[in-house]
């Protein structure tokens, strides 16, 4: 069995999520995958709660994803990346090693999103782009309190109207971006499970690896046990990588390296 084909199989199984991560993405499509997830849970988090200010935070969010997802063919790139994932899994079909039930699931759950991002009425932010409301937003928030009640009244009304009112109207600006959401998690996801941890030990605080030109690696890993009083900076290009671990004993000094040894787990994910 091949290295990249025992990783395809272990990534149909659950890893234990007893440690905080920290994560280096290794290419652009990845990056963004990354920066979308962190948007995309930022607005979540704000459309859960009830309070003014939260509405206003999931307006600026739902604006940085259409901002974003402009700036770059973010939509091309995921369907790519979708259906690479989806050609390595159909192989493993028949394997006794792998969850067939699971496996039918993902793949079914792969074809479902792609076919829905190619449809020409995918137009992911187009709600929020037409919206003469959010537009205004648009061109005040990148100012420092430019949004508040004196320069955005109307944005104030709509604040003012109350929760039920201000979550049916995230929700519908919201609507035509969740197939985005939907296979960015489902894109990471399946990356993050591909790779099984080595236990491994930074010598003085330093660790450094070549990284296997057959095997592109897009996503390094690296695990801490919570209680961990240091923390990594990780950097590095498709050829090496290296993790420097520091310690900030106030957040009014520079981190500096640890001198001691460090053992933390690493995932290299090349799914």
């Amino acid at each position: 069995m091949s290295r990249h084909e025992s990783s395809r199989q272990r990534s149909l199984f659950n890893l234990a999520e007893s440690q905080v991560f920290y994560e280096l993405p290794l290419n652009e499509r990845t990056r963004n995958f990354l920066r979308l997830e962190h948007l995309f849970a930022s607005v979540e988090q704000a459309m859960e709660q009830n309070g003014d200010l939260d509405g206003r935070n999931a307006i600026v969010g739902l604006i940085d994803v259409t901002d974003l997802l402009a700036r770059s063919d973010i939509k091309s790139d995921l369907i790519k990346e979708l259906e690479r994932q989806h050609g390595l899994l159909v192989p493993l079909k028949g394997s006794p090693q792998v969850d067939a039930a699971r496996l039918g699931h993902l793949l079914e759950r792969l074809g479902e999103i792609i076919t829905t991002l190619k449809s020409p009425a995918c137009q992911p932010g187009q709600c929020l782009r037409s919206d003469e409301l959010v537009t205004a937003i648009r061109q005040r928030v990148s100012i420092p309190g430019g949004a508040c009640s004196f320069d955005l009244p109307a944005l104030h009304h709509w604040l003012s109207r109350g929760a039920e009112f201000r979550a049916r109207e995230l929700a519908q600006w919201a609507s035509d971006l969740r197939p985005i959401k939907e296979g960015v998690r489902l894109a990471l996801s399946l990356l993050r499970e591909s790779a099984h941890p080595r236990h491994v030990t930074a010598a003085s605080g330093f660790f450094n690896q070549t990284i296997d030109a057959t095997l592109p690696c897009h996503l390094v890993r690296v695990g801490l046990p919570l209680t961990a009083d240091c923390f990594p900076e990780i950097s590095g290009g498709k050829h090496r990588f290296t993790v420097r671990f520091m310690r900030q004993g106030s957040t009014t000094s520079r981190p500096s390296q640890v001198e001691h040894d460090v053992d933390f787990d690493l995932q290299c994910c090349v799914f």
